[in-house]
C-alpha cells in the first residue's frame, strides 16, 4: 500500500465541467460562466470541437507540437465519471451529469445478466441490441437544449445505436476524411448556423493502438493543424471552442484478472478496465469490497455503489432504473493498471486507457479562439519537452 493514497479527482458538476458546456453556450438568460474562455463568451457563432482522448496533461506535455492550441485562450476543466467516451459525449450533448442521463459507462448491465457495449450497442450473447434495448429509450434526454444543431462527425457513425442515444434530434453532417470536416463546418457557418458541434476521434484511436510515442505525437500535430484549419474558416464574430471527453494513461502491463476468491462471490463484471464494476451475489457486497480493498488498495480506489454515489462521482442520486445499471463494488485504479473482464475482449489490446479519476484522465482542455486563430492573453505554457 502506498504511504499516501491519492484522492480521486471528482468532476466539477455544475461548474467547469464538460456537462456544463452546452448549458453555458445555448442556455437562455443565465449569466455566462467565468470559466468559459473569452472568445466564446460573446461570439455570434460558436463551433464546439471535441478532440476525443486529448487530456490536459497530455497537451501540456506537447505544446511544442500544438502551436495553434497553445496560443488559444482557456485552461483545464473536468470531464465526467467514468472518464469514458460513451458517458462523456452524452454529458456534453445533453448538458447533464451521468446520474441524470444514465449512460453510466462503456459497458453497463441491462436486463438481469447482460452487459451492453454502448459504443457498439451489442451484447456478448445477443449481438445487435438496438431492437431489444432501443437507444432512444435507454437515454431519453433531449440533446443541445432542443436546439437541433448540425453535428459534424464521421459519416459511418450516422446509424449507430450510440448516435441515436446521444445525438437524437440533431442534423448529422458526415465527413469521411478530416478535411471534409473543415468544408462541412465552413458551409454551415456560411449558412448562418449559430452553433455547430464537431467531433474528431483520431487522437483517441492512436493512443489506444500505439500508446504515447512518435505516432501519438504525430497525431497531436495533425489534430492541431485541423484546429488551425477550422479557425481559418471562422467568419467575423465567430469562435472555435475546443475540448475533449477524457485524457489517457498508458498501461503497459496485461490487465489484472480479478482474484478467484473475489470472483467466487461475483455474478457479473461490467464497466471498463480502469473502472471495473463487480456485480456481487446477494449478501456478499461487504465481503467483496473488503477483500478487494485488501488485495488491490495499493493500486486502486475501491468503492461500493453507495460510496460512488455519495461521494458525487456520478453527479447526484440515480433513479432506480439507472442504479440497476451499476455494479455493487467498483475497482478504479490510480496506478497505471487495468482490471480484466474476459467478456470485454475489445479492450485487451489497448495500450493507453481511461475510465478512472486520475488527473491525467479527468482534466481536459477548454480552449477558444476567434477567426484565423487569434486569441487573447492565452494561458501559461510550461517549458517544451
Amino acid at each position: 500500500m502506498p504511504s499516501v493514497v491519492p484522492d480521486p479527482v471528482v468532476p466539477a458538476y455544475g461548474g467547469p465541467c464538460v456537462s456544463s458546456l452546452v448549458p453555458a453556450l445555448l442556455g437562455s438568460g443565465a449569466p455566462v460562466p467565468e470559466w468559459l474562455p473569452e472568445p466564446a463568451r460573446s461570439a455570434g457563432q460558436v463551433v464546439l470541437l471535441v478532440l476525443d482522448g486529448l487530456g490536459w496533461e497530455q497537451l501540456q506535455a506537447r505544446l511544442d507540437l500544438a502551436p495553434t492550441l497553445a496560443a488559444m485562450d482557456g485552461g483545464p476543466i473536468t470531464t465526467v465519471a467514468p472518464t469514458t467516451t460513451a458517458t462523456a459525449l452524452t454529458s456534453i450533448s445533453t448538458g447533464l451529469s451521468p446520474a441524470d442521463h444514465g449512460v453510466l459507462g462503456y459497458r453497463v448491465r441491462v436486463g438481469e445478466s447482460e452487459v451492453l457495449n454502448v459504443l457498439r450497442w451489442r451484447t456478448a450473447g445477443g449481438g445487435d441490441a438496438r431492437d431489444r434495448y432501443p437507444p432512444d429509450k435507454f437515454q431519453t434526454q433531449l440533446g443541445f437544449a432542443g436546439a437541433c444543431p448540425p453535428v459534424v462527425t464521421r459519416a459511418e457513425f450516422s446509424s449507430t445505436g450510440f448516435t441515436r442515444a446521444h445525438l437524437a434530434g440533431t442534423r448529422l453532417a458526415g465527413w469521411r476524411v478530416p478535411s471534409g470536416m473543415v468544408v462541412q463546418v465552413a458551409h454551415l457557418l456560411e449558412a448562418g448556423e449559430p452553433f455547430v458541434y464537431a467531433y474528431y476521434d483520431g487522437i483517441d484511436k492512436i493512443a489506444h493502438e500505439r500508446g504515447f510515442g512518435p505516432y501519438y505525437d504525430a497525431e497531436v500535430t495533425a489534430a492541431d493543424r485541423l484546429v488551425g484549419d477550422l479557425a481559418a474558416v471562422l467568419p467575423p464574430g465567430a469562435a472555435l471552442l475546443v475540448t475533449s471527453d477524457h485524457g489517457q494513461v498508458q498501461v503497459d502491463a496485461e490487465p489484472i484478472p480479478v482474484a478467484p476468491e473475489l470472483m467466487a462471490d461475483v455474478a457479473l463484471l461490467s464497466g471498463e478496465g480502469r473502472f471495473r464494476w463487480l456485480h456481487t451475489e446477494p449478501g456478499t457486497t461487504a465481503r467483496v469490497a473488503a477483500g478487494a480493498q485488501e488485495r488491490y488498495g495499493h493500486l486502486a480506489w475501491v468503492r461500493t455503489r453507495e460510496e460512488v454515489v455519495d461521494e458525487g462521482w456520478l453527479g447526484g442520486r440515480l433513479s432506480p432504473e439507472f442504479e440497476r445499471r451499476l455494479g455493487d463494488v467498483a475497482i478504479v485504479p490510480f496506478e497505471p493498471v487495468a482490471f480484466l473482464d474476459p467478456q470485454d475482449t475489445g479492450k485487451l489490446q489497448l495500450v493507453c486507457r481511461h475510465g478512472s479519476l486520475t488527473p491525467a484522465e479527468v482534466l481536459v482542455p477548454l480552449l477558444a479562439c476567434g477567426p484565423t486563430g487569434k486569441a487573447g492573453h492565452g494561458w501559461e505554457q510550461p517549458a517544451a519537452r
